[in-house]
């Protein structure tokens, strides 16, 4: 009986983790893509040193130690470990103690004064008081699987928090850095064009260009002057939101100019299975339907009773003396049985409210699975489809330089208007600036694909169990 009382029995369901619907393989799965590899070094955790930019390496080592959404998430965390010691407490009896002193004295009025006991008296009380309410249908059981499987829930968001943390750094970063090659690209331009209004102006003395061409130089000088200008203030708003992101106030924070030098690195994607177990957010909502799960037994343990012992004892005597003396103890044991008997149906709504949860957080995790391989095709084929268009525009490059250089030779010969030259320019620089935001939403892109991938997690990094 005794074994029965402590071990019990746990109604409600035991947990079967949800099936959902997985492809075999991603829709978008070109050439220079390639199956993940255990070297890959995508797979080890720091996903960002891939970019071999030690500049953002440096910063997103700042965040993992500065960033205070990242600091908060780990105290949730924290929360949730506690949360589980709170649960497990009720496995145990409670122990309570309530050492007391008290002098007594006599009414001279009372009934019976001094009849049977003394007119003035001390009573030394060392008491203990234990309760415990065995575990019979599992309630506590089930309450502390629960309170687990939110830890881990927990766990997994705090990484998911810093996996989204870290690519939004990168992101900004790129960013940053894209407009810096914009930066660079305005300011030669500045220059030939700077160059250009000197030919065109020499030329207006000599009498061979008009006024128009002069002031269509200077139209196209200071347009793309402001527009270098304009760049600085987007650079900026980026610098800015990293100083947030590394914990520093942006007044404290700076990074110099350092334009994008080359295309995104190969992100090696995995089989789409793999991704059930590389998303700490996937892992999250597969965790919440463990703790739906056992909430369902909770409820379940509500229909039957309830067990209970108390006891207590100690000692009490008038005098310190012979406080610890045999005669001077005192016990007590008793147990007891409640049952509910009518609730006007109260547990059922409970216990139909539990399993209606537990079907929803299965629905949460299934949607979640599938958003998972929406953002990892999303991002293949952006890679693939801003790949083809990068070649493409650097074909429009060449063609627009070519251009330029027979509108100039042509303006130098007499043979064509400067608007011919200007609009030239215009192309040429347009088709530039395209090339460089192509490049800086491929590598975007390929940061968006990390982190859909998980960013090298992996659902073996959540605490065990036994928390």
């Amino acid at each position: 009986m005794a074994g029965f009382l402590a071990g019990g029995c746990a109604v409600g369901p035991n947990y079967v983790k949800p099936t959902t619907e997985v492809p075999s393989n991603y829709k978008e799965e070109p050439e220079n893509f390639k199956q993940a590899q255990p070297s890959d070094a995508i797979a080890k955790g720091q996903w960002w040193e891939v970019y071999d930019d030690p500049q953002l390496n440096a910063l997103e080592q700042q965040v993992s130690v500065s960033n205070q959404s990242l600091k908060a998430a780990q105290e949730q965390f924290e929360q949730a470990r506690a949360a589980v010691r709170i649960a497990r407490a009720a496995y145990y009896p409670s122990v309570s103690a309530e050492p007391a002193v008290a002098q007594y004295r006599q009414s001279q009025n009372r009934a019976l004064y001094g009849v049977p006991s003394p007119v003035n008296y001390t009573d030394i009380l060392l008491p203990l008081d234990s309760s415990w309410e065995p575990d019979v249908w599992g309630k506590v059981r089930r309450t502390a699987e629960a309170a687990r499987s939110q830890a881990q829930a927990s766990a997994a968001d705090l990484a998911n928090t810093a996996l989204s943390l870290h690519a939004e750094l990168a992101m900004d970063y790129f960013q940053m850095r894209g407009l810096d090659s914009q930066k660079q690209l305005l300011d030669s331009t500045v220059a030939a064009y700077e160059k250009a209004l000197d030919l065109t102006q020499s030329r207006y003395k000599g009498g061979v260009a008009s006024a128009v061409d002069v002031a269509q130089a200077q139209t196209q000088l200071e347009t793309t002057r402001a527009q270098a200008e304009d760049v600085e203030v987007q650079r900026s708003a980026y610098e800015h939101a990293i100083a947030v992101l590394v914990g520093k106030p942006p007044a404290e924070f700076s990074q110099a100019p350092l334009p994008l030098t080359g295309p995104p690195p190969v992100i090696p994607t995995g089989l789409p299975s793999d991704l059930l177990e590389r998303r700490p957010d996937i892992a999250s909502a597969e965790r919440q339907v463990q703790a739906a799960n056992a909430q369902i037994g909770v409820a379940r343990a509500a229909y039957f009773p309830v067990f209970s012992i108390t006891g207590g004892g100690g000692f009490e005597s008038g005098t310190i003396v012979n406080i610890l003396a045999g005669p001077s103890g005192f016990w007590s044991l008793a147990g007891s049985a409640a049952e509910l008997i009518f609730d006007g149906g109260q547990r059922r709504g409970v216990s139909e409210q539990a399993r209606s949860a537990y079907r929803e957080s299965v629905d949460n995790y299934r949607q979640t699975t599938l958003n998972a391989f929406q953002e990892v095709e999303d991002n293949l084929a952006a890679l693939r489809i801003l790949e083809q268009e990068a070649k493409t525009q650097d074909q429009a490059v060449a063609a627009a330089e070519h251009s330029l250089d027979l509108s100039n030779t042509r303006y130098r010969g007499g043979v064509a208007s400067y608007l011919e030259v200007t609009t030239a320019q215009s192309a040429a620089l347009g088709d530039e600036r395209a090339a460089v935001d192509l490049l800086t939403r491929r590598i975007t892109a390929s940061v968006l694909l990390i982190k859909a991938l998980g960013g090298g997690w992996n659902v073996s990094q959540l605490p065990r169990p036994s928390m």
